[in-house]
């Protein structure tokens, strides 16, 4: 044990030394995330809403409230019963949903008389996710509702606030999560390029002719990259929260666990690369060649469903699609491309798949 974490720390050392490794796992993921982060921020609907109307009283005060509502200028009104607009707005076809209960019209009047009943209430649905589309809301709501109590000592109708998660992210929820799995991505597909390097410079057959056992030197490496992986998740998880309000609403630990997972199977994929260049220029074109793809065919920048059928097909093959698709489920709640206990295969198969070829393939001169 104590040789295993003396060879990790002795990576990780060396990987602190090597800037274009700390460029293209740190920083290049930073710098796309503050990029666009900045330039797509916010995700509401420049002021104008679509509400989804769900009136449960029938009353002439409930139609009442709903005329005020129609008659703002930025504001389009889509009336249903509570169901179907509680499913549109999950699809993301409205911004919000507006629910007035049965007996809000006897609870307006009974407040009107003053009999101290409390205010009326009506629920109003948004999407944790899109904070700034949720203030847009409660400005709206704010605004209808401060001509409907104006003059009175008490209010008379108060928003009762709901949340629900929709398929229809705001750019930045999608982004960040699909940005940790493209770092994860990458610091197990460079795994390969150091390997090759020190192939090339007789590293790996001295290392080979000590006493090490060589499941020590791969298990450090795998931990080291673990550990990068690790830090690279909590870096990006914490700037997307801190500085783009990005709100995380799933599990922490399932989040990590796909973490692992794909970094381990993106580990094997760099030990497949590492197995079939012969220099370290061949590894650079190699996982240059994988990457690229992977970065733009895996639904990273945008939704899979946008792509030509052609390239669905291929997106349908790329393990990184499966991860970033699993970390935006977890993480954000976004719409799934597949269930995660797919995408949790479809990872584990990558990675039973390049550890075995590895195995076979792998040479240590």
């Amino acid at each position: 044990m104590q040789a295993l974490i003396a060879l990790t720390i002795a990576n990780i050392k060396s990987y602190l030394r090597d800037r274009a490794a700390l460029f293209w796992t740190l920083a290049f993921p930073l710098i796309f995330i503050f990029m666009f982060g900045f330039i797509f921020q916010g995700g509401g609907s420049g002021g104008s809403l679509t509400i989804a109307w769900a009136d449960a009283d029938g009353s002439p005060a409930s139609t009442q409230l709903r005329d005020a509502f129609a008659g703002q200028e930025t504001i389009e009104l889509r009336e249903t019963t509570e169901d179907d607009a509680l499913a549109l707005m999950r699809a993301g076809e409205v911004d919000t949903v507006i629910v007035v209960p049965a007996g809000y019209g006897e609870t307006v009047a009974a407040g009107g008389s003053g009999s101290g009943s409390g205010p009326a209430t009506i629920r109003v649905y948004t999407d944790p996710s899109r904070q700034a589309l949720a203030g847009t809301v409660y400005q709206a709501v704010g605004a209808v509702l401060g001509v409907v109590n104006l003059g009175g000592q008490a209010p008379l109708v108060v928003p009762d606030p709901q949340t629900i998660a929709t398929e229809n992210l705001n750019f930045i929820s999608y982004f960040v999560p699909s940005m940790l799995g493209l770092s994860v991505m990458q610091v197990g597909l460079f795994a390969a390029i150091p390997l090759v390097a020190d192939r090339e410079k007789l590293i790996l057959k001295r290392l080979a002719a000590t006493p090490l056992r060589r499941w020590q030197l791969v298990g450090s490496n795998v931990l080291m990259r673990l550990l990068i992986a690790s830090t690279q998740a909590v870096i990006i998880v914490a700037v997307g929260a801190l500085v783009f309000d990005v709100q995380i609403s799933g599990s922490i630990a399932f989040t990590a666990v796909f973490v692992v997972l794909g970094s381990l199977a993106f580990l094997a994929l760099g030990y497949v690369v590492a197995s079939f260049a012969r220099t370290e220029d061949a590894a650079n074109g190699m996982t240059s060649v994988i990457q690229f793809p992977m970065m733009f065919l895996s639904g990273t920048f945008f939704p899979i469903d946008q792509m030509p059928d052609a390239l669905q097909t291929v997106a349908r093959a790329i393990p990184l699609t499966y991860l970033s698709d699993a970390l935006r489920q977890v993480m954000v709640g976004g719409a799934p491309f597949a269930p995660l206990w797919l995408c949790a295969a479809v990872l584990s198969v990558w990675l039973i798949g390049g550890y075995a070829i590895a195995s076979m393939k792998f040479r240590w001169q």
